[in-house]
């Protein structure tokens, strides 16, 4: 058996040629008999994304041991206008119920990470979650006692500058850091992926607001990050693999606070791109300054 295991069923196949198409390495290519085939040769190229699967209207197709009849339709896109109000409606949260999330509950955040796109289909996220208070105030209090103990030794260094403004309330005992929160989820990544920076915050986005759609608070939390980096046996303590490091941090759980409407923010700027703009005369200074806030972060 070959290593990715493509297969079609001809007696389905009905030679509508959209799997051809929509092959992102351009390997499937329909053979004399108008069905779809992947020769030994080109099946190193396949990157895995299951495209060819998924839009293979008659479910002829299978691949990597993946069967069409488990896989769900894509004809349940919620309302555009709900899916709006969604985001819309999405908030940071800071208060949280000091309790577990159902395990039901749980176990769909759990599942949903699978289907978060990752850049070239490198699919090897690594997900730590805290899903037990009891383990979270551990790791709550462990980080705070960190802190707490360099501000006491007074030791300078980029926690103490980062968290100087916050000291009173960490030596008040304070949870600055986690605002009691019951659960976190950290997304870690390779150090050899394509979009090593990338991918945990589309992750993590991906989960916020289908979190905040189950009726639970999330917040982006770039204290923790800073931690995470500074301190490595909360890596451990996260069982964070080797050669993975922590993109990104967020806290999650049940909460009391209910928003009632959205609130009513400022427009981005937005330019819609003519193409009239001369570039071609565009000076050596002009240029490096570009360069500089290309590269600057």
């Amino acid at each position: 058996m070959s290593e990715i295991n493509f297969q079609v069923d001809k007696n389905k196949c009905i030679h509508c040629g959209l799997c051809e198409k929509d092959c992102i390495a351009q390997i499937i290519h329909l053979n004399s008999d108008k069905h779809p085939s992947i020769s030994q040769e080109d099946e190193s190229r396949c990157i895995k994304c299951q495209h060819c699967l998924a839009i293979c209207p008659a479910g002829a197709i299978s691949i990597l041991g993946k069967n069409p009849e488990n896989s769900e339709n894509c004809n349940n896109f919620p309302e555009s206008d709900k899916m709006l109000n969604l985001i819309k409606s999405r908030k940071s949260f800071r208060h949280y119920k000091h309790e577990n999330l159902s395990p039901e509950i749980m176990q769909k955040l759990k599942d949903m990470f699978k289907y978060s796109p990752t850049g070239c289909n490198f699919h090897k996220l690594h997900i730590s979650i805290i899903d037990d208070i009891e383990v979270m105030d551990r790791f709550r209090n462990r980080t705070n006692n960190k802190i707490k103990s360099l501000f006491l030794t007074r030791t300078f260094n980029a926690i103490t500058k980062k968290f100087e403004k916050y000291k009173s309330a960490f030596l008040n005992g304070d949870d600055v850091i986690f605002r009691k929160a019951p659960h976190m989820i950290v997304v870690s990544v390779p150090i050899n992926a394509p979009c090593a920076n990338e991918d945990p915050i589309i992750a993590l986005s991906y989960f916020e607001l289908y979190a905040q759609s189950l009726g639970v608070g999330t917040l982006w939390c770039g204290f923790a990050q800073i931690c995470l980096k500074v301190f490595p046996d909360l890596c451990e303590f996260l069982e964070i693999p080797q050669g993975y490091k922590p993109g990104y941090v967020m806290l999650f759980g049940p909460t009391d606070t209910k928003y009632t409407r959205t609130i009513q923010p400022e427009e981005y700027n937005i330019t819609t791109v003519k193409g009239n703009k001369n570039i071609d005369n565009m000076s050596g200074f002009d240029k490096l300054k570009r360069y500089f806030w290309n590269t600057i972060r």
